[in-house]
């Protein structure tokens, strides 16, 4: 694990068939420590996020569950996601514990609607340190660039773009990803240059 910011730590996990990392979080919070789509990880990055601790995994949508049982089973962690992905991710045999709630606060975080490539999609936008992370919404790839993963992958395209046009009413400096590599700086002129790709 590295820290990608001050308190936020992360970990890859290199996925072949897309040729780029997807990438597990911890989030330090007094609160509980929060752990965000987690990617498999190695055994030393397990023990130094159970070292940590985890007071709840996050999970931003159907498909992000990924290692969540095997973070779930090392820290005794809370799993929740949005109701309208739940039943994906269980179909998968994700341990469920609760939802998420769009307009919630988990932690530093606002829970932000995202919906689009699956119905329960949300992204959580840390105001304070004008920090957004994102799961399948936008990807970071190419590096220093925001882009979509495959229209045939997405539940809804259209909706997806609306919910991503939606984003940039949010105040964001950096930008951390589910898939591909982080914007930690000018994220927002990055998201603004997708959007502007989107036929009207």
């Amino acid at each position: 694990m590295r820290e990608i910011v001050s308190g936020i730590q992360t970990w890859p996990w290199f996925s072949e068939p897309h040729g780029y990392d997807f990438n597990g979080h911890l989030v330090r919070d007094s609160g509980g420590n929060i752990c965000v789509d987690p990617v498999e990880p190695s055994d030393a990055d397990l023990d130094a996020i159970a070292d940590e601790g985890v007071s709840r995994i996050v999970l931003t949508n159907r498909n992000h569950s990924r290692a969540a049982n095997r973070i779930r089973a090392a820290t005794g962690a809370k799993t929740i996601i949005h109701a309208d992905d739940a039943e994906h991710a269980q179909s998968q045999d994700t341990e469920i514990d609760g939802a998420l709630t769009v307009g919630a606060r988990i932690g530093p975080f606002d829970v932000i609607a995202a919906a689009g490539k699956s119905p329960g999609e949300i992204a959580l936008y840390w105001d304070e340190r004008k920090i957004l992370i994102v799961g399948d919404a936008v990807i970071g790839n190419p590096p220093g660039a925001c882009a979509f993963l495959p229209e045939r992958v997405m539940d809804d395209p259209a909706r997806l773009r609306g919910s991503v046009r939606e984003l940039l009413a949010l105040d964001f400096d950096i930008l951390l990803f589910g898939d591909g590599v982080a914007i930690l700086e000018d994220a927002k002129a990055r998201l603004q240059e997708l959007v502007e790709t989107f036929a009207e």
